[in-house]
């Protein structure tokens, strides 16, 4: 078990009483009240860990997302001019289940291909600090998804945002900004419901998801092949990647996709045609057991904040994770591991 350092310095009193009044709200997504104090900064070990890599402070980073194994990776390009990884992150709490969000009140963490701006940054947020998914993004908000303030965020409460802990989040806020701060204009989100291993997926073949899972392995794959973001359109009433469109950007995501060209490099369509191959002829097989799982109660946490919930109980494990102590969020639930006995 790792050690969770105090975190009484990341909060003035005040804070509190503006905390005891939110939690009074019904939230539909995760609310953010403005709470002024300076945001994080790159610690002297994050800068000297980016050195050692390869890395500059201002290089440009990307984001993904795995909800089944709770985890956030931050990828930054390196002296190869591709990106590499980082750091990866525990995700204290998520809620819903897999499969993406369509509603606003079903709890669900959003999943696809999210693109945010500095102006999505939020250093006074009531979770500490946090960053807006954008979620509805254009193919979303085409196919009548609602919903608002789906955030990656402090303390371990989720109604459909990400929650790492405030130290987690501090560290990832302070990486995000400095880009941001140097000149990268948005950087990419790649939510996922698991890693999109063939094996992962043919675990889930009769869910209804399968389909709009396979879309986004396809930039999965190609990203796996390439280390390079890739350029995200819609059209079809799906995502489309490394299209190069004759006249431009399709403008309607619903719309049948315009005449396009592959952008994209050859090794990443043969990664994505084999994979396509390997999944099929695990569908058609039995279900890898390794791989299979059971229903989510209300989403999860990593399991290393799942020993820690069952050690310290809900009231000491949010003294430790949020310097608010803000509670966690449906800690029965989070109890439950899907995974238990696989």
């Amino acid at each position: 078990m790792p050690t969770f350092p105090t975190l009484k310095a990341l909060r003035k009193a005040s804070i509190l009483t503006a905390v005891s009044v939110a939690l009074g709200v019904a939230l539909s997504g995760c609310m953010a009240l403005d709470i002024t104090e300076a945001p994080p900064k790159l610690s002297s070990k994050m800068l000297a860990e980016m050195s050692r890599k390869g890395m500059k402070a201002e290089s440009p980073v990307l984001v993904r997302i795995f909800k089944q194994e709770s985890e956030l990776e931050i990828w930054k390009v390196d002296r190869s001019g591709k990106y590499a990884l980082l750091k990866t992150y525990p995700i204290c709490r998520w809620s819903g289940d897999l499969g993406p969000k369509r509603k606003s009140g079903d709890r669900h963490a959003p999943e696809g291909f999210y693109h945010v701006t500095k102006g999505m940054l939020n250093p006074n947020s009531q979770f500490y600090v946090s960053f807006n998914l954008g979620y509805p993004n254009q193919l979303e908000s085409a196919l009548g998804y609602t919903g608002e303030a789906l955030m990656v965020h402090g303390a371990c409460s989720s109604s459909g945002c990400y929650a790492m802990t405030d130290q987690g989040i501090g560290e990832i806020y302070a990486v995000v900004a400095e880009a941001l701060d140097s000149g990268q204009a948005s950087f990419q989100v790649q939510a996922y419901p698991f890693r999109m291993t063939a094996a992962n997926m043919a675990a889930h073949r009769g869910d209804a998801n399968l389909a709009f899972w396979r879309v986004l392995k396809e930039g999965y794959d190609a990203f796996e092949v390439t280390r390079r973001q890739p350029k995200v359109s819609a059209c079809g009433g799906r995502y489309v990647f490394d299209k190069a469109f004759v006249e431009g950007e399709p403008s309607d995501p619903l719309a049948p996709c315009p005449e396009a060209t592959p952008g994209i490099e050859p090794q990443a369509l043969a990664k994505i045609a084999q994979e396509s191959r390997a999944i099929d002829a695990l569908i058609g097989g039995p279900v890898p057991v390794s791989a299979s799982m059971s229903a989510y109660v209300d989403g999860g946490m990593h399991p290393v904040f799942r020993t820690l919930l069952k050690q310290a109980g809900a009231k000491g494990m949010a003294a430790k994770v949020s310097g608010t102590k803000y509670p966690i969020s449906r800690p029965e639930a989070a109890l439950a591991d899907p995974f238990a006995g696989k």
